[in-house]
C-alpha cells in the first residue's frame, strides 16, 4: 500500500478520489473535484457556493463549505453554520442510504439553526429549511425514504 499522503507539518491526508457523495474512491479511480480542506468563504460566498453545490446533487461538497465557514464564525453564528453544515451532511446521508446516519444529522441540523429563525442573517430561508428538514425526517421516522429528495433552497434571496 502507497504511503499515505501528509501535509507540510506531517499529518496525514486523504488524498484518495471521491464521488459525487464524497465517498472514498481506490487510488487512481477517476473522482469528482474535490474542496480544499483550507476552504474559508464569507458568509454570502458561502452560501452561494454550497447552494451551487447542493444543486449539483453534490451536498458532501457543501457540506464541506459550509462547514469551513463555520470554523471561522464568530461565536454568535458558529451553532447556525454547524446546523447548515448538518444539514447538507443529512442529505448526504440519506442519500447514501444511511436512514439512521440522516435522521441524526437533520435532526442535529434543524435544531442548531432553530434560534436563526425570528431574525435570519444572510438572507437565510430559516423558515424553509425547517420545513424542509420537518419533512424529511417526518418521512424517516415513519419509514418512508424519498428516493429523490428534494434539495434545500438556503437563500431567500433569487438564485444567480
Amino acid at each position: 500500500m502507497p504511503d499515505r499522503e501528509r501535509d507540510a507539518s506531517g499529518k496525514p491526508l486523504n488524498g484518495r478520489p471521491r464521488d459525487g457523495l464524497g465517498r472514498p474512491l481506490p487510488r487512481g479511480a477517476a473522482g469528482v473535484e474535490r474542496i480544499p480542506e483550507d476552504v474559508r468563504l464569507p458568509p454570502d460566498e458561502s452560501i452561494l457556493a454550497a447552494q451551487e453545490l447542493l444543486d449539483a446533487g453534490k451536498p458532501f461538497h457543501a457540506h464541506e463549505i459550509l462547514e469551513g465557514t463555520w470554523k471561522d464564525s464568530p461565536e454568535g453564528e458558529r451553532r447556525l453554520w454547524q446546523g447548515l453544515a448538518q444539514l447538507a451532511v443529512g442529505l448526504t446521508h440519506l442519500l447514501r442510504g444511511n436512514t439512521v446516519g440522516a435522521r441524526s444529522l437533520l435532526g442535529q441540523g434543524h435544531d442548531r439553526i432553530l434560534d436563526y429563525e425570528v431574525d435570519p442573517p444572510y438572507g437565510l430561508d430559516i423558515a424553509g429549511l425547517l420545513n424542509w428538514s420537518d419533512a424529511l425526517i417526518e418521512n424517516l421516522d415513519q419509514s418512508e425514504v424519498t428516493p429523490e429528495p428534494t434539495v434545500p433552497t438556503l437563500s431567500r434571496l433569487p438564485r444567480r
